[in-house]
């Protein structure tokens, strides 16, 4: 399909549009983008890798943006106290913010391998079902409680990337409501949370398309384009959106929209 200037400025403007709504509220990305595409006459193979440069490149500037104003701290220098805490560890950024985006970036790496061994032996179906169920079943908890402060709990942020990754590899969504909404439950607040996605899916996006890009070489540049500049566009804006509300009402928005996303994701597979 010809992508005239038109176009072009159509899918742009799209693009700005769920880029702005992602990095707002830390999903939505994808699941809006994708299926835009396909509906204008695109081809998968066309909009897959123009959807993950677009969410690469938007979520890098848009972690660049959430850092600049605030909303989180980003300090990937070695963390030495760690370090001469746990020798066998390795590399470990210094801030929180940083630190939490470093684990979801290699749990979703491990998760997505992962998800290319075991994909096959799981029905879509039953995925696509427990997927929206627990989207569905996050949502509840971060409406329920959301006005409880609780302290970060890294296990569970740990096993919040694996499982959603492995969920992202293996039925391409499920990614950002989990990982925005799990952060939120393990103890972190919205804006941090919102930030540190943005930034980790960006982090997951470049496999992804890089193993696109070796796998097919064929990547559609104009749409990729079209999809990157509207993203970039957005990023600023989401940013400073997330800055100025409040933090509750910020809690509650993505408390509905994750809850929406589980509904919604359960009601296509039995109406598609």
């Amino acid at each position: 399909m010809e992508v005239t200037p038109t176009l072009f400025a159509v899918i742009a403007i799209i693009a700005i549009l769920c880029e702005y709504m992602d990095a707002s509220i830390g999903m939505g990305y994808g699941t809006a983008l994708s299926p835009i595409l396909l509906m204008i006459g695109f081809l998968p193979l066309q909009v897959v890798p123009s959807v993950l440069l677009g969410q690469l490149v938007g979520g890098l500037a848009g972690g660049f943006f959430h850092h600049r104003l605030g909303n989180i701290s980003l300090d990937f220098r070695r963390d030495e106290a760690i370090k001469k805490r746990l020798r066998g560890l390795g590399y470990m950024p210094r801030s929180v913010d940083s630190k939490v985006i470093f684990i979801l970036a290699v749990c979703g790496f491990v998760g997505a391998l992962a998800a290319v061994f075991f994909a096959t032996n799981i029905s879509t179906v039953a995925l696509k079902i427990y997927i929206g169920i627990m989207v569905l079943v996050i949502g509840i908890v971060i409406l329920v409680r959301r006005n409880r402060e609780s302290k970060l709990s890294w296990k569970g942020l740990v096993g919040i990337g694996l499982l959603s990754a492995f969920n992202k590899g293996a039925s391409g969504g499920g990614y950002g409501p989990l990982v925005t909404g799990g952060q939120i439950i393990s103890g972190r607040e919205a804006k941090n949370s919102i930030g540190s996605t943005t930034l980790a899916e960006a982090l997951v996006c470049i496999v992804a398309f890089v193993s696109y890009l070796i796998l097919e070489g064929d990547i559609y540049w104009t749409l990729a384009a079209a999809t990157s500049i509207g993203s970039i566009v957005a990023a600023p804006f989401a940013a400073i959106t997330v800055k100025r509300i409040n933090t509750g009402k910020l809690k509650f928005i993505i408390g509905i929209a994750t809850s929406l996303l589980g509904v919604l994701t359960i009601v296509k597979i039995f109406t598609s």
